[in-house]
């Protein structure tokens, strides 16, 4: 099912295009990662997407229909800073909440379990750490339990262990089936979390797809031995191995998806070539993400 699709969104500012006719789709259950250097325009398409900024042109559709407010309804969201009063509890804040929103009161506890802020749920907005104002702000996104949850930068200025603690609630919270859409300069981050992810750069889309497609690409398999030259030798007539390379005394390989470091290192040991480092390289998001600005120069 179609979440949301945009057709040529723009967005100008006087001499400024801050986004050009911005194509993109997200079906419902994804994880999708908005990804761009500062002034990309992640922040502008969210708040189109929130109807708090208007476009120059183009249009989107949330839920295969025009943006209205009854489809606004369904969104949860956190652009900024969490914003909440000092002196009132969790819960008194959520009670504020809900009365925007036109929710019950009867969600705030059970959002309060989610968010992982219970047992403090009557302390005051004041006393909680920057990684606790952040969950709940989460809760607050939560509370009138929206089919989809939009998040601009949530880990900005946490430390690593608050960075860990939301990343760890928002894959809760996707596991649930909500769609969630992430707008995040933290590529190992957006890594961990996302299914999808799409890249801005000035306004423009550079690319959109999965995140295990693009980590796939970058899967190596190292292989080191005494006798260089012995060990290429020998790997150059292994099946199944796409491409070899070398770098020092190690040979680098990019394999088929079923090619084991097991099945590469029995072959080796048949053929009583010394192996001093075999190990296999996961792919990298930061890598993929500056191969495509690179491919875009």
């Amino acid at each position: 099912m179609e979440i949301l699709a945009t057709e040529k969104l723009t967005k100008k500012y006087k001499r400024l295009t801050a986004l050009n006719q911005l194509d993109f789709s997200i079906q419902k259950g994804m994880v999708f990662g908005l990804l761009g250097p500062n002034g990309s325009g992640k922040t502008t398409t969210l708040g189109m997407l929130l109807n708090v900024i208007q476009p120059t042109s183009g249009s989107y559709r949330w839920f295969g229909k025009p943006p209205a407010p009854e489809s606004r309804r369904q969104i949860g969201a956190i652009l900024e800073i969490p914003c909440f009063l000092p002196y009132l509890t969790a819960v008194q804040n959520l009670k504020i909440i809900a009365e925007i929103k036109q929710c019950s009161y009867q969600a705030i506890d059970k959002t309060l379990q989610t968010v992982g802020l219970y047992e403090r749920r009557d302390d005051p907005f004041k006393t909680y750490s920057l990684g606790m104002k952040q969950r709940l702000a989460i809760g607050a996104a939560l509370l009138s339990d929206p089919e989809v949850l939009i998040f601009d930068e949530p880990t900005n200025g946490l430390d690593p262990k608050g960075i860990v603690e939301i990343r760890e609630l928002i894959i809760e919270i996707a596991q649930t089936g909500k769609t969630i859409i992430l707008a995040s300069h933290l590529l190992d981050e957006v890594q961990k979390v996302c299914s999808d992810f799409m890249v801005l750069r000035k306004g423009e889309k550079l690319f959109q797809g999965k995140v295990a497609d693009a980590l796939l690409n970058q899967k190596t398999i190292e292989v080191g031995s005494p006798d260089l030259a012995i060990l290429k030798n020998a790997l150059e007539r292994f099946s199944g191995i796409q491409e070899l390379k070398t770098m020092g005394d190690q040979c680098i390989l990019k394999t088929d998806s079923q090619v084991t470091t097991t099945q590469i290192g029995q072959f080796l040991l048949e053929q009583n070539i010394p192996v001093n480092h075999l190990i296999k390289k996961e792919g990298s998001l930061e890598k993929e993400f500056l191969n495509i600005l690179s491919e875009h120069e």
